[in-house]
Formats: C-alpha cells, sequence, structure tokens
C-alpha cells in the first residue's frame, strides 16, 4: 500500500516536536532536528501502518530539504545588501583567504598524522574545510544578527568558499575518479564559477529598475509563483555550471533585495523558509545511522576540535583586517563553524572513487558534533569570547599607574 502521505506526516510531526522543544529551551532547533532525525530512519522500527524508517518517503523528504537550502539562502540574501557586499570585495578575499587556507591546512594535517594515504588526505582537509550555508544562514536568522557588522563579511566567506569548492571538486574528482586532474580544467571551473557569482551581482544590481517594474504583480499568488519559479531556475543554472544551488538562490536573494518589493518577499517567504529549513536538518539526521559509526567516533571527535580552534583563529584574523572588533571577529568563526551538505557531498565523492571506508562514518559524526555544536557556541560568543580573553587581559603594574597618577597631578597643577 502506498504510505508516501502517510510518512510525510509522520516526519512533519517528529520536526514539529523537535522545534516545539528547541523553543521551550530557547536554542536552536537544528541539534533536535538533526537527533530526532538519527533517531529514526532505515534502521528504526516499523509499528503497524506507522513506518519511521522512512524508505519510501526518503527521495521526496530529500528533494524538500533541498528546497529548505535554498529558502534559507534566498531569505538571507534578501535582508543582505549587495552594495555593501560589492564594497566589502577587497575584504572578502583577503578573509576568505586567510579562511580557506588555515581550514584547509589543518585538515591537511590532521589527515597526515592520523595515517591517511595523499588521496585521502584531500578528501579529509575537504570534509572539514568547507561551511554549511544552511547552518550560517539558521543561525544568522535564529540569533537575529543579519543587520550585524560581520554578516557582509561571513555571506562574503560563504561565497568565496563555493568558488574554492569549485576548484577542489574539480581537482578531487580528477585524481579520485580518474587518477590524474587537468589543470585547465581546474581553472575552467575557478573562473566560470567567480564569473557567474560576481557578473550576476553586477548585472543585477543595475538591473533594479526592471526588476522593479517586473514583479509589480497585485496578486500575492502569481507574486511567489514566478518568484519561486526564478529562484529554482537560477539555482538549477547555478548547479549545471558546478556551483553549489544555494550560492544561486543567496544571489537571487541578494538582487531582488534591493528591489522595492524586498520587504513584501520577506514576509512571504518566511513560511516557506521555517517548514522547509527544519525539513532540511531531520533529513540530514536520516542519512545517519547512529549504529555503523564504529571507529570514526574518536577521529571525529579530535578533527571537530581543531577546526573549532582553527575557526576562531581564522575569524580573529579575517575580522580584524576586515577593521571588526575582537568579540565581533570571534562571531564570523564560531558562525562559520557548522558543517553540513558540503562535507557530505566530499564524503559520497570519496566513496565513489574507492577510498577509505572509514572515510563516510567520519564526515557522519564529524558533519553532526559541528552540526550540532556551533549554533549553541555561537549563540553564547560573546562570553565565550570574554572568558577566552580573560587570561591574556595584561593588568597595569603599579609603577605605571603612580606614573599616570603622577602626570594628571602635573596637568592639574
Amino acid at each position: 500500500m502506498d504510505q508516501l502521505v502517510l510518512q510525510v506526516g509522520l516526519a512533519l510531526m517528529l520536526i514539529a516536536v523537535a522545534v516545539w522543544l528547541a523553543a521551550k529551551l530557547r536554542i536552536s532547533n537544528v541539534p533536535f532536528l538533526i537527533l530526532i532525525g538519527m533517531a529514526v530512519g532505515p534502521h528504526a522500527p516499523q509499528f503497524g501502518p506507522l513506518d519511521f524508517r522512512f524508505i519510501e518517503s526518503a527521495p521526496l523528504i530529500t528533494f524538500m530539504g533541498r528546497l529548505g537550502v535554498l529558502f534559507l539562502l534566498f531569505y538571507l540574501g534578501l535582508e543582505s545588501s549587495v552594495t555593501r557586499l560589492i564594497q566589502a570585495g577587497r575584504s572578502i578575499f583577503v578573509g576568505g583567504t586567510i579562511y580557506i587556507g588555515i581550514n584547509f591546512t589543518v585538515g591537511l594535517a590532521y589527515a597526515y598524522l592520523t595515517g591517511f594515504s595523499p588521496t585521502e588526505m584531500l578528501a579529509v582537509a575537504g570534509i572539514t574545510t568547507i561551511s554549511s550555508s544552511a547552518i550560517v544562514a539558521k543561525i544568522l536568522f535564529d540569533y537575529r544578527r543579519t543587520a550585524n557588522p560581520e554578516t557582509e563579511l561571513i555571506l562574503g566567506i560563504t561565497m568565496y568558499e563555493d568558488v574554492f569548492l569549485a576548484v577542489y571538486l574539480s581537482l578531487l574528482s580528477g585524481i579520485v575518479l580518474s587518477g590524474a586532474s587537468s589543470v585547465i580544467g581546474v581553472l575552467s571551473s575557478a573562473g566560470l564559477a567567480l564569473a557567474f557569482i560576481v557578473g550576476f551581482l553586477v548585472i543585477g544590481r543595475w538591473a533594479t529598475p526592471f526588476l522593479n517594474w517586473l514583479f509589480r504583480i497585485s496578486s500575492n499568488e502569481v507574486f511567489l509563483i514566478a518568484v519561486f519559479a526564478c529562484l529554482l531556475v537560477l539555482a538549477g543554472a547555478a548547479e549545471l555550471i558546478h556551483i553549489a544551488e544555494a550560492i544561486g538562490a543567496l544571489l537571487l536573494g541578494l538582487i531582488l533585495g534591493e528591489t522595492e518589493h524586498s520587504e513584501r518577499l520577506e514576509k512571504l517567504v518566511v513560511p516557506f523558509r521555517d517548514l522547509f529549513g527544519a525539513v532540511f536538518f531531520f533529513s540530514f539526521g536520516l542519512t545517519v545511522d547512529p549504529f555503523s559509526l564504529g571507529g570514526a567516533v574518536w577521529l571525529a571527535i579530535g578533527a571537530a576540535l581543531l577546526s573549532l580552534v582553527a575557526v576562531v583563529v581564522a575569524g580573529q584574523l579575517a575580522g580584524r583586517r576586515a577593521g571588526l572588533s575582537g568579540v565581533t571577529s570571534f562571531n564570523v568563526g564560531l558562525t562559520l563553524l557548522g558543517r553540513g551538505e558540503f562535507s557530505i557531498i566530499v564524503a559520497k565523492l570519496a566513496q565513489a572513487g574507492g577510498l577509505l571506508p572509514l572515510i563516510q562514518p567520519f564526515a557522519a559524526v564529524y558533519v553532526l558534533i559541528l552540526a550540532t555544536f556551533a549554533p549553541l557556541l555561537a549563540k553564547e560568543s560573546e562570553r565565550i569570547y570574554e572568558l577566552v580573553k580573560k587570561p591574556f587581559k595584561r593588568r597595569r603594574r603599579p609603577e605605571s599607574e603612580e606614573l599616570v597618577e603622577t602626570e594628571v597631578s602635573y596637568v592639574d597643577d
């Protein structure tokens, strides 16, 4: 019997429980959604018509999750400014280079020290380098930080990561799947990704009057269908040229956020963002089998701890170069800590290339740890910064204080 509708209904009920519990505890619902997804799935029992394995409905739930990533990034673009993003171009380039350089180097070193082969080292470094766009967006929304001064830098680094991802996946797939890589192919992938992002931002910025006219639609029904059609077409077009579909959604949001329809869009898109965004994290949990993690747990814990240190250092360096304060730079690092969809893509590529089977469970545990703790750490980023900074504060020596008092008294006289 076809149980597709019933299974989707059960999935939404579980999602509702997770979101309700997170709201009661006043923390991000990301870890709850992932954990409740892990609790069910193919390994879960079946109680009569209530099938918690979600085998039949898995493709539909996965697709709904993909829509969630698109809506999260699209809405994030609506609340941001393409003008400020372009003005921060130099800071983004420097910050992105610092962030990628530190995290990729740490990933390579960790893989080398834990005994992986050179090819497997590249895969592990990719898993530990790229942030999750969906988690980044969720953190900014949940903690109302979209208007914060560090948001432009965070978004810019996210797009910088996508250009790096295009280069990296071209290189890794060439090595893993065919045993060789083409320098021309790698450079063309990087150039195409960069040209798409920059070209779309520049053209879209000058097309604002045309877009104002194009979307002057009185019917909310027609308006939403037209916008969502553009969203899916642009995201799909980005994927065709090996750019993450989420970046396509972010770009469209940035452009439409400059139009007179931005406030209308924000109000209409919020329910879709919340619903499908929650499904994304639940669907990710469904892919993690807690009984097959094996010896990857301690390996993943070590990588997660190193990544925490790496993002904090990278955030401080990138933020300070962009003129941000210490605590704001700390927010940059912890906001970018979450790992998710991109890490899983790299792990699947490693599996397709016949690399060490341990990489799959390692990626699952690593992503689970950071996807769970990144929102929690980001929420308390200011308190954590004060705790970390406290031991390094320099106290004034009594002689210095006496000297200052003497100088002040001299001036007063």
